[in-house]
C-alpha cells in the first residue's frame, strides 16, 4: 500500500507540474484576438498621444540611433539587458505583430513568439491601459513611426538566470490585474489622474519600494507603498505623496504642474531618470492632464516612508573662525549658485534647504554631486543651467563632508554620509550617463 501511494502522489506530482508548465507556456488570450486593426488620421494622432504619456521612446531609443529602435542599456541586479526594437520593421522589429499581438506585448508581458519580457518593460502598470488606448498606441507604432532595420542585443544575463519561462509565474504572483477601472466615490479629474499615474504614466516602477522579487509592493494608491519613494538604479526617487519630510506635501497642485510642465518650480528641478521622462514625456502632456495628475497625487496621504518629521527652515548661525566639515567646501563650490543660506535661485536653480534628497537616501545627492545633472531640454531649447560634475574635484572625504554639512543645515535632517558610499558611487557611475535623450517620435 505504502509503495501504491507513492506511485500515486508521484503521478499526481507529475500531472501538476505538466499542467502548470503547459500554463506557464501558452499564449494568454487578448479582447483582441481575430479583431482588426485600423490605422485613421485621427486613431494615429492619439497613439502618439499615448506613446507620449507612456514615455515609450525614452527606453526604446539611444541618441545614436533611430527613436524606438532599441538599445538602451538597463541594468538589473543579475546582469544588463537591452531594449528592444518596436519599430515597424517587418525583421528586426515588430512590423508583424498583430493588434493582439501588441497588447500581449504591452499589457501581459509576452512577445509574439510566447517569450516572457522582463518587467524592465513596465507591463505592470501598462496592462491598465484602456482597450482604446492599445488600440490608437499600435496604430501610431505602425503607420506613425519609421521602421528602422536594428537588430536586437541580447542580454547579459548569465545561465540559468536568462531563462524567460519564470516570468510567467512572476507575472502570476505581482502583475496579474486588468485594464484599470475608475473609482465611483471620486470626481472625473481624480480618475483621470490616477489612470495617468498608475498606467501610461507607470510613475510606481520608479516610485514604488520593490519586493525581495523585484516586485513593486504596490501598483495603486490602495497601499501606503504605492509612490512612497525608492531607490533605483543609483538614484532615490522620492515619495510622490503627502509626506512630512520627503513628499509633496509643501507642493500646491499648481507647483506639481509647474513641475511637470517646465521641468522645475519653487522646491526642484528634476534630475536622475525624472530628467528624461519631462524631456520626452510630461512636457507634451495637455494641460488638463497635468492638472488631474497633480489632483490625484496631492489626494495621496503619508506613505509607509514617512519619518513624521516635517521641514521648517532654520537660520544657520555665524561659526567664525571655527567652520564645520564640508562647510568651507559649500562655500567655495556651492553657495554662489544655491546660496550661503541654502535657499537656491528658484525656479532656475534649486534650493538645498529642505530638499527632498536632502532628507532620505543620499544615493541621488552622491549621484548629482560627482556627475553633475543632465540639461533640461524645454520646447527645444537646452536650459541654460546645469549642475556641473565634481568628480575630479572632490575627493570620496570631501564630498562626503560637503553632503553631510548640506543634510544638517537649514533645518535638514538627512542622514550622516559615509566616504565609502561615494566611492562606491564613484565606481558603478559616469558623467557620460547624464547626458540627456531627446528624441523626436517621428
Amino acid at each position: 500500500m505504502t509503495r501504491k501511494r507513492l506511485c500515486l502522489l508521484l503521478i499526481a506530482t507529475l500531472i501538476i507540474v505538466t499542467g502548470a508548465l503547459v500554463w506557464m507556456l501558452r499564449t494568454p488570450a487578448s479582447p483582441f484576438d481575430n479583431a482588426a486593426a485600423s490605422s485613421s488620421p485621427d486613431l494615429i494622432q492619439r497613439g502618439e498621444y499615448v506613446a507620449r504619456l507612456s514615455d515609450c521612446v525614452a527606453c526604446h531609443s539611444t541618441p545614436e540611433n533611430a527613436p524606438f529602435s532599441g538599445g538602451l542599456t538597463m541594468a538589473t541586479p543579475v546582469g544588463n539587458i537591452y531594449t528592444t526594437n518596436i519599430t515597424p520593421d517587418r525583421t528586426s522589429g515588430i512590423g508583424r505583430y498583430s493588434l493582439a499581438d501588441f497588447d500581449r506585448a504591452v499589457r501581459q508581458g509576452v512577445a509574439q513568439d510566447g517569450h516572457r519580457l522582463y518587467p524592465a518593460m513596465p507591463f505592470p502598470s501598462y496592462q491598465k491601459l484602456s482597450d482604446e488606448d492599445i488600440r490608437a498606441l499600435y496604430a501610431f507604432m505602425m503607420h506613425g513611426v519609421q521602421p528602422a532595420s536594428r537588430q536586437n542585443q541580447p542580454s547579459d544575463i548569465p545561465w540559468p538566470l536568462n531563462m524567460r519561462w519564470p516570468l510567467a509565474l512572476w507575472r502570476a504572483a505581482f502583475a496579474s490585474g486588468e485594464p484599470w477601472q475608475p473609482a465611483a466615490n471620486r470626481d472625473e479629474r481624480w480618475n483621470r489622474g490616477a489612470y495617468l499615474v498608475e498606467g501610461p504614466g507607470h510613475c510606481g516602477s520608479c516610485h514604488t519600494p520593490r519586493g525581495l522579487a523585484f516586485n513593486e509592493k504596490a501598483l495603486d494608491a490602495s497601499s501606503p507603498d504605492y509612490l512612497a519613494g525608492a531607490l533605483l538604479d543609483g538614484w532615490y526617487a522620492p515619495s510622490l505623496r503627502g509626506d512630512a519630510g520627503s513628499g509633496i506635501s509643501r507642493w500646491s497642485e499648481d507647483d506639481v504642474v509647474t513641475f511637470l510642465k517646465s521641468g522645475r518650480n519653487a522646491h526642484a528641478v528634476v534630475f536622475g531618470s525624472m530628467t528624461d521622462a519631462f524631456n520626452n514625456s510630461t512636457q507634451f502632456m495637455r494641460d488638463d492632464d497635468l492638472r488631474a495628475i497633480a489632483h490625484y497625487l496631492k489626494s495621496l496621504p503619508p506613505g509607509s516612508n514617512d519619518s513624521g518629521h516635517a521641514w521648517r527652515y532654520v537660520q544657520q548661525s555665524s561659526q567664525g573662525a571655527s567652520r564645520r566639515p564640508g562647510e568651507q567646501t559649500f562655500i567655495a563650490r556651492c553657495s554662489s549658485c544655491h546660496g550661503a543660506d541654502g535657499r537656491g535661485q528658484a525656479p532656475w536653480i534649486p534650493p538645498l534647504a529642505g530638499a527632498t534628497s536632502m532628507q532620505v537616501d543620499a544615493s541621488s545627492a552622491i549621484n548629482i554631486v560627482l556627475n553633475g545633472s543632465a540639461r533640461v531640454v524645454t520646447n527645444g531649447v537646452l536650459d541654460a543651467y546645469r549642475m556641473p560634475p565634481y568628480r575630479k574635484q572632490l575627493s570620496d572625504q570631501e564630498t562626503a563632508e560637503v553632503l553631510n554639512y548640506i543634510r544638517s543645515s537649514w533645518g535638514n535632517s538627512g542622514a550622516q554620509t559615509e566616504a565609502k558610499a561615494v566611492a562606491e558611487m564613484r565606481q558603478h557611475t559616469d558623467p557620460a550617463s547624464i547626458n540627456p535623450i531627446v528624441l523626436q517620435m517621428r
